[in-house]
């Protein structure tokens, strides 16, 4: 099969709905990074989403505790097809900022997905289980329309602490350099400039956090 039918492929998991039943299993879970008893949510999502899914897709998955003692675990799934072939690093997180329910205009719920012509709305939809569940299904769909094969070797880096400020991400990445290792490194998590098409960071980026006084006179 060629890149054009894969790709058609793919873009038909939104027509037939499965994008939108994927992404209303995701999200259901309140995955509320900035609140601690939220942690079971967290490992839920992992455990009883994302890992049954990636494991039927060829991966091995294995769940990591937080490095830096908290209760936010992180996931890492390997899909290997052959060695000698490229590998694709992918980035996404689990967890969301926090749900704010009574601040939702009436008859919405952050945890349940409301479809209101082409808008959908629900907690996470925009960031990031919109993105890692568009780039799942793809990869499910390419795999079943190309006999099983991406033509490349795949790791997904998945976390659950990233509205918290990713919390021992950079010490898990700096202990796990060599099975992170990778040719090619997409994160999925970023502002769109355009709604009417993608955007593309060719690049990567960081933020700065500081407070500011002005005395004036």
């Amino acid at each position: 099969m060629n890149r054009e039918q894969a790709v058609l492929q793919a873009v038909q998991a939104y027509d037939n709905g499965a994008l939108l039943a994927a992404l209303t299993r995701r999200v259901a879970y309140a995955t509320e990074s900035e609140v601690p008893e939220q942690a079971p949510a967290q490992h839920a999502y992992l455990n009883e989403d994302l890992i049954p899914l990636l494991t039927e897709l060829g991966f091995s998955c294995e769940v990591h505790a937080n490095p830096a003692g908290v209760d936010l675990p992180i996931l890492v799934a390997r899909r290997v097809e052959a060695a000698g072939l490229p590998t694709v690093l992918m980035y996404g997180h689990g967890d969301v900022v926090r749900g704010n329910a009574a601040k939702w205009e009436a008859g919405r719920d952050p945890w349940r997905l409301q479809v209101e012509g082409d808008r959908w709305y629900g907690r996470g939809t925009a960031d990031n289980k919109g993105q890692h569940t568009i780039n799942l299904e793809a990869m499910r769909q390419v795999i079943a329309a190309r006999d099983g094969k991406l033509g490349f070797n795949t790791t997904w880096l998945i976390e659950t602490g990233e509205e918290a400020g990713s919390p021992g991400l950079a010490a898990f990445c700096e202990a796990q350099r060599d099975a992170l290792a990778a040719d090619v490194f997409i994160a999925s998590d970023g502002p769109r400039l355009n709604a009417e098409r993608p955007t593309l960071f060719m690049g990567s980026r960081g933020a700065v956090n500081f407070e500011l006084k002005l005395r004036a006179r």
